[in-house]
């Protein structure tokens, strides 16, 4: 398929892998898009049509929708191939769209490749469409962080500022309004390695990558899913090979694993590091963050002014700082978000799916209510595996217990006397792990009990300051041990 204009995919027949339950995650983002543009689209997915149903009767609302809206345009009702998969839709069809829950060595990947049939993401595709300048972000962790920082830095400038990409929603959801608008705005893209898996091919036919790519670290990390810890650095190094010249990659020298890179760099080379160097880019001098271009240099902030806290997190900011800096925001404005900005939002976030199972992070739910609301919005099918509790502050758990009996098929709880106080409310009417003391081993335990289908919610109904700094430290380190698996 010739995939250098959008107008080809009208038509054309492509598979989507991997459709998932979430309007604005990557698999939704690209049957939307692809529907709207006239795709022969299979759906396919080894969840079967009992699990998907609302996510069906979402796709089947937007086919309506877009017939009546394009009648200019063959809007084709998409078929669902649920609770399987069949070569031929890998084989015989012009695209396969991967969903990056969805790993590269299944059987029906290697297919489409022997095939000679492009396989492509929602990323790919705008990268492949999106005309303005992107900013790309990854690392094993902070790359949530990072993106999100980078991003309220630039919503200060402009509020329709784009941040997409591996944070639950897909960039394919802003590409027709930018290019019908025609008016450039900032983006911020975070990018798995699964995402980046899916590039090379984009980059290669664009002659160019990002315009600013930004590698935080490089940890071990999903060598379940590679064949070594080579192989998993390289996922990383996809994001500035196919750089030119005239693009920035930014790195920390902190880290060795990242700063053995330096070599493979196509672009502009920027470091960043809590020690001072006479080079490009962003570091801490006698106690301040100063960003260096052309040899110039700018005081930002005082390190202790700093809202983010802890040493990870300084390399966050660093890496924030330099790409904004490089963006052409001002030193005021980077600084007085660096000031304000703590953390980021841990509502009902979709993390990964691994395994056909969903892992949310609702960390920001520290009361009863919240997490009632959590459940009643995932547990139609009493398919949940919840990670909660830690210090009563005096709350009603009644309701809170009622709703877990209703809607969970086990429960962990992190020590703490609001968890004695829910276990002891829902009885022996459920299987649960009690007294838990780590994110970790919060983790292991639900996939442990978790099956293809089931959704993980962490999502504490209590106060979790005796075993995390905060809520946002809370869902943090959720985030980092769910990216282990």
């Amino acid at each position: 398929m010739d995939l250098s204009k959008i107008e080809n995919f009208q038509d054309a027949v492509i598979t989507v892998i991997g459709l998932g339950r979430y309007r604005q995650g990557s698999g939704f983002g690209a049957v939307k898009w692809l529907l709207r543009h006239g795709a022969q689209i299979i759906i396919t997915d080894l969840k079967d049509e009992s699990e998907l149903e609302e996510s069906m009767e979402m796709v089947m609302d937007w086919f309506r929708k877009y017939r009546e809206q394009y009648p200019d345009r063959t809007i084709y009702q998409p078929l669902f191939i649920l609770g399987k998969h069949r070569e031929e839709d890998f084989t015989d069809v012009d695209c396969v769209v991967q969903n990056p829950g969805v790993p590269s060595e299944i059987e029906y990947m290697d297919a489409a490749r022997n095939a000679g049939v492009p396989i492509e993401s929602d990323v790919s595709l705008f990268f492949r469409y999106c005309p303005y300048p992107i900013i790309a972000v990854t690392g094993t962790k902070g790359k949530t962080t990072t993106t999100k920082m980078i991003g309220a830095m630039f919503e200060q400038i402009d509020e329709h500022t784009i941040v997409a990409g591996n944070i639950k929603i897909s960039p394919l959801e802003y590409l027709d309004e930018l290019l019908s608008e025609n008016k450039e705005v900032p983006i911020i893209i975070e990018l798995s390695s699964w995402l980046l898996e899916s590039l090379p091919n984009a980059f290669n036919d664009m002659k160019k990558g990002p315009d600013i790519a930004v590698l935080t670290n490089v940890y071990p990390d999903h060598l379940n899913r590679y064949d070594s810890y080579e192989d998993y650095i390289h996922s990383k190094e996809i994001l500035f090979l196919s750089q030119t010249a005239q693009q920035y990659t930014i790195l920390n020298y902190d880290h060795e694993t990242v700063r053995a890179m330096q070599a493979k760099v196509t672009g502009k080379l920027l470091w960043c590091s809590r020690e001072y160097m006479e080079h490009d880019g962003c570091f801490v001098k006698n106690g301040m963050v100063v960003v260096r271009k052309n040899g110039h240099e700018s005081d930002v902030i005082s390190i202790n002014d700093i809202g983010l806290k802890g040493d990870h997190n300084l390399e966050n900011v660093l890496a924030s700082i330099c790409a904004a800096y490089y963006r052409g925001i001002s030193v005021e404005l980077i600084s007085n978000v660096a000031k304000s900005f703590e953390g980021i939002s841990d509502t009902q976030e979709l993390v990964r799916e691994v395994d056909e199972i969903s892992y949310i992070n609702d960390a920001t739910s520290t009361q009863p209510d919240s997490t009632i609301a959590a459940l009643k919005r995932f547990g139609a099918d009493a398919d949940i595996i919840l990670i909660a509790g830690g210090k009563d502050k005096g709350l009603n758990f009644e309701g809170l217990a009622q709703e877990i009996m209703k809607n969970c098929k086990h429960l962990v709880l992190f020590e703490g006397d609001a968890s004695d106080k829910i276990s002891a409310l829902v009885g022996n009417k459920m299987k649960k792990n009690t007294g838990v003391k780590a994110m970790k081993e919060a983790v292991q335990l639900a996939k442990a009990v978790s099956v293809s289908g089931d959704i993980v919610i962490m999502s504490p109904g209590a106060v979790v300051l005796d075993l995390f700094k905060n809520e946002f430290d809370c869902g943090e380190q959720f985030r980092e041990e769910v990216r282990n698996l």
